[in-house]
């Protein structure tokens, strides 16, 4: 069983066990309209599931049980018993289906959903109080009445239900006899419910195909945790760390020291003991990380039918490319990328990708293609959207921008700052908002959701030919490898990811446009003081910090620390420009961790204009 089809089951088997919670509820209290929507809502999710996974009995079963419940809390059918029953038999037949795929079971060798139970279920819909039952042979049935009452004895009177079937012409001699025989006498006969017989034998036949062992239960080979309980053992592992990191600091100071006698072993001991527990903390560090990793295939699989679906209303013809979906990414990251991936994705089908009579007047294939690939780059994963439609047009976005008030003429001068507008706030290029973009929030909701978690959205485009968005974040959320820098006597870090070389900076520089430059391998590169930028007073700053931007630059600093994996704590309470998080160095002090996407910007506090 592949890890996505493991996971659906793992999932849609606590929803069906909640669901038969809910319904023997629900016998006791009809009317209770929490219950029936949390019945509605768990088939609803798991038929969504199982649609996913081309489960197409179980999905037909979830499928008629959410309708029938749609028609109980919408008041079009009552909750009689009938329904109860139905939906119990449909939440059995679901359980029986995900033990069946946790136990071995492929998904082709499940069984079809049981007539007598889609029948059951088409009655409860209709609000009938007895389901239509099976031919019977009534006149036998008749029969067995009368014969039970000449006889005068105090028998159960056994009704066209409780008949077995037989075939026209022929006498159901046994229930004659049973008939004319005092209670008792006989052993009871055990009446199957014909839905639960059917789906019995359709297990049966099941397992026996699949050679599946019955005598023991399948091995649990996963666990559900709570979220919250991996976030607290994760906190606990980063400062277990960073607490080995500050007596590893303390130890060094102690060893400048000359300890004789009975002090010279303690403090051997003591070292192997702080370099064992060093050792433990990281190996738990790095243990709990491996928790929250995902590979980020689990949520690409979710956008193929998005693209198809949203491409038939848009009437154009589209193709989805996943490249990557193997590379692993924090859950939260995983979690939290769904909605910008669905903006960004909606976005280029809507504005990028051409429609078919604009796209037959060039030479590019009728059908259009849209790439999301993903990667890892050192300590970053990398998720592209690639398509081949028209491109943007820089100038068109800045003469936008400046009629809506959002930018002044002076600002956006080239390409790639005119490109990085459609993230602000309120901006569209549409006239017109529809259902699909328009309205001026879905890039600026990306970039938001991007930056909360550490990262930086760019774009690239070129008109006529298509347009990609790549988008960077750190693979582990809490733990950023960082480089320890100091101005004006305050301590930051500066992300590793963006860091290409440090360079000694001269006393005097030469001036491009009146901004002080310097040649690296040959380039010549703009310098900015990171204190001047950030408000600290001016300092002498001699060393400088090559920056990977998309237009590199130089960033100015006193002097360099070293470097460190921080355990980072984000700003909730205020929001300060170039600031993402705070954290320890392992000397104790407090540290101040530039944004990823303050730098990758150019370190530019820009004050945007209301429109």
């Amino acid at each position: 069983m592949d890890d996505m089809l493991k996971e659906f089951v793992v999932e849609a088997l606590d929803l069906a066990i909640n669901v038969e919670e809910h319904l023997l509820s629900l016998q006791r209290n009809p009317e209770d309209m929490n219950t029936l929507n949390a019945v509605f809502r768990s088939f609803h999710t798991i038929k969504g599931g199982a649609g996913f996974m081309n489960l197409s009995a179980m999905v037909s079963a979830c499928h008629l049980t959410e309708n029938l419940f749609d028609a109980l809390r919408t008041g079009k059918s009552p909750v009689t018993p009938i329904a109860i029953e139905a939906a119990l038999e449909a939440s059995g037949f679901v359980s029986d289906q995900l033990t069946a795929l946790s136990n071995g079971t492929s998904p082709e060798q499940l069984s079809t959903m049981p007539a007598a139970l889609e029948q059951l279920l088409n009655d409860a819909i209709e609000g009938k109080v007895t389901s239509t039952p099976a031919k019977k042979d009534t006149k036998v049935a008749a029969a067995a009445v009368s014969a039970n009452a000449a006889a005068g004895a105090h028998t159960s009177i056994i009704s066209a239900d409780t008949l077995p079937a037989v075939p026209d012409g022929e006498v159901a001699w046994e229930a004659y006899y049973r008939a004319v025989t005092p209670p008792g006498t006989l052993p009871e006969v055990t009446v199957v419910n014909p839905v639960v017989k059917q789906e019995q034998e359709a297990v049966k036949t099941s397992l026996a195909s699949s050679e599946i062992k019955q005598s023991a239960p399948a091995k649990e080979e996963s666990i559900r945790i709570d979220a919250v309980k991996l976030d607290v053992l994760l906190e606990v592992a980063g400062e277990s760390v960073q607490a080995a990191n500050q007596a590893a600091v303390l130890l060094e100071k102690l060893g400048q020291y000359s300890f004789d006698g009975d002090a010279a072993p303690l403090m051997s001991a003591l070292t192997e003991t702080l370099n064992r527990a060093s050792r433990y903390s990281t190996e738990l560090q790095r243990a709990t990380l491996a928790t929250r990793m995902q590979p980020v295939g689990r949520l690409f699989q979710k956008f193929p039918r998005l693209i198809r679906e949203l491409a038939k209303d848009l009437g154009k013809d589209v193709d989805l490319e996943i490249s990557g979906a193997e590379t692993e990414v924090d859950r939260v990251v995983v979690d939290s990328l769904y909605d910008p991936l669905v903006h960004m994705l909606r976005n280029s089908l809507d504005h990028g990708i051409e429609s078919a009579e604009e796209r037959a007047q060039t030479t590019k294939p009728a059908r259009a293609k849209i790439l999301l690939k993903a990667w890892q780059e050192a300590s970053s994963v990398m998720i592209e959207v690639t398509d081949d439609g028209k491109g943007m047009d820089a100038s068109r976005l800045r003469e936008k921008a400046i009629s809506k008030g959002l930018i002044n003429i002076h600002e956006a001068k080239t390409d790639d700052e005119a490109f990085q507008l459609v993230f602000l706030p309120g901006f569209s290029t549409k006239e017109v908002a529809s259902s699909v973009s328009g309205r001026g929030v879905g890039m600026d909701v990306v970039k938001t959701a991007v930056e909360r978690h550490r990262g930086a959205i760019r774009i690239n485009s070129h008109l006529g030919k298509g347009t990609t968005f790549i988008i960077r974040l750190p693979i582990e959320l809490s733990i950023v490898p960082t480089m320890l820098v100091r101005t004006a006597g305050a301590s930051l870090a500066l992300p590793m990811s963006t860091v290409q070389r440090v360079v000694e900076l001269p006393e005097t520089f030469e001036s491009v446009g009146g901004q002080p430059v310097l040649r690296d391998l040959g380039r010549p590169l703009p310098i900015r003081s990171l204190g001047n930028v950030l408000g600290y007073e001016k300092s002498t700053e001699r060393v400088g910090i090559v920056i990977a931007a998309p237009n590199p630059y130089i960033i100015s600093v006193d002097s360099v620390d070293g470097t460190s994996d921080l355990v980072i704590k984000p700003l909730t309470c205020i929001s300060t420009p170039g600031i993402t998080g705070t954290a320890r160095s392992a000397e104790g002090e407090l540290v101040l961790v530039i944004s990823l996407s303050f730098l990758l910007d150019g370190c530019k506090v820009v004050e945007r204009h209301s429109a």
